[in-house]
């Protein structure tokens, strides 16, 4: 049967992920930083009846990530799916949350990935998908450590498919849109001082879009069709929004396109 590892499953985009694919026939590793707060997976799985093997796995901890693959193998599919935010920009951003940001966000994705490339190498097949985000495509007001570490992660995916394809092995990014889950929960926000107006009214704007997000459920469904399709590509989009939105940037030779968007984000009552 074929296996998957789908990091980041306590809820949202990860845990429809490994609901969905377990549905397919799939077995699923649901990996969770703490499998005691794995309850809604838990319940999630039961309603659907389908068994996940939940697993703990905080994806920055590179040893724990080693020793969960060997032990998984052979992987045929991994769903690069955990992840943290962040609000700040760059002026009121400490190091520290810089690289906070680049462990989750890139570097554990880019482990992970190198760990599972040798065996889907030699077998001759394997699918890797990146839950990124439009935040991978658009520079955005007030995200600054997050899609940098975003578009950081977009480049090295878009690097590597080329260079795995003739393996038989697929590499795609999903970027979503805003998705109603609790992932919001968790963002770090560093002091805004001087830029208060400006960061109060990025995060009114924020709050509108998060109003009207697309359901995780959905945008999972994007993330499923990328790592099971028989027709693969590079890059999807998880809803019409999502597609409006990266194609800001995606058609913007010069930049000016996105920037006399972004900027009306930050100035107060736009």
């Amino acid at each position: 049967m074929t296996l998957a590892i789908v990091t980041g499953t306590t809820s949202g985009i990860g845990l429809h992920t490994a609901i969905q694919l377990a549905q397919q026939g799939v077995t699923v590793i649901a990996t969770v930083r703490d499998t005691a707060r794995a309850d809604s997976l838990r319940s999630a799985a039961s309603e659907a009846g389908v068994d996940l093997d939940i697993r703990a796995l905080d994806v920055t901890d590179a040893e724990a990530a080693r020793a969960l693959v060997e032990a998984a193998a052979p992987v045929d599919i991994l769903v690069n799916n955990a992840g943290r935010g962040a609000v700040g920009t760059l002026e009121q951003l400490s190091d520290q949350d810089l690289q906070d940001q680049l462990e989750t966000n890139y570097l554990s994705v880019a482990r992970l990935t190198r760990l599972v490339l040798p065996g889907m190498r030699e077998r001759g097949s394997g699918r890797i998908v990146t839950v990124t985000s439009v935040g991978g495509a658009v520079g955005q007001p007030f995200a600054d450590a997050y899609c940098g570490a975003k578009f950081a992660v977009e480049g090295l995916m878009q690097s590597l498919a080329p260079v795995v394809a003739p393996f038989g092995i697929d590499v795609a990014i999903v970027e979503p849109a805003a998705v109603a889950s609790s992932f919001t929960d968790s963002v770090h926000r560093a002091p805004a001082g001087p830029y208060a107006v400006q960061q109060q009214a990025y995060l009114d704007r924020a709050a509108t879009s998060f109003a009207s997000a697309q359901s995780a459920e959905d945008a999972a469904k994007t993330v499923v069709e990328a790592a099971t399709t028989s027709a693969p590509r590079f890059r999807w989009q998880t809803s019409d929004a999502a597609v409006s939105f990266a194609g800001l940037s995606l058609a913007d030779l010069d930049g000016s396109r996105v920037l006399g968007v972004t900027a009306g984000w930050v100035r107060p009552g736009e």
